[in-house]
């Protein structure tokens, strides 16, 4: 009977040490390697050159604009569950995901595109960001919906809350 309870104390012990791991494959998701090609960030460099738009380049060839850092609680991992709003739209103007302002999305960041995943950490719990994707860290050569393939997306984005539950 005591080496059950002491079974069961261990398998107690090492779940919560699962669930307090920072490591995103915990939760079955692993960092996206992808880099945007140079004809691609030139892309989106001229699009923000000729709509005279200031915004930052990250390692990973997106673009962003902090409009807002936050002061909340930080993105730990893939594993992490985002409470967003965000409109979506295009180089040419056309808005491809209208939001809301009230309506909040709920997601784990491992589940959405490159561009996010690589974006959003950069704001804490109460930030704001304009994101500038380039195709190949959004859907690449692949439509969705009403996005046609080889489409360069932008992304108004309010993180409302963050859980790090791993």
């Amino acid at each position: 009977m005591m080496k059950k309870i002491l079974g069961l104390g261990f398998i107690i012990v090492l779940m919560a040490g699962c669930l307090k791991s920072k490591d995103s494959s915990v939760c079955g998701y692993t960092d996206s390697s992808v880099v945007a090609p140079q004809n691609e960030v030139d892309s989106v460099q001229a699009y923000l050159d000729s709509n005279h738009l200031t915004a930052t380049k990250h390692a990973s060839g997106l673009f962003y604009s902090i409009t807002n850092p936050g002061t909340g609680t930080s993105i730990n991992n893939l594993c992490t569950i985002l409470k967003v709003t965000y409109k979506g739209k295009l180089k040419n103007g056309t808005t491809f995901d209208p939001g809301s302002d009230t309506a909040a999305a709920t997601f784990e960041l491992g589940r959405v595109i490159p561009g996010w995943q690589k974006g959003l950490p950069l704001i804490k719990e109460g930030g704001k960001i304009i994101l500038y994707i380039p195709p190949s860290l959004g859907y690449g050569n692949t439509a969705n919906g009403s996005i046609p393939a080889n489409s360069t997306l932008i992304f108004d984005i309010d993180l409302l809350g963050v859980s790090n539950t791993y």
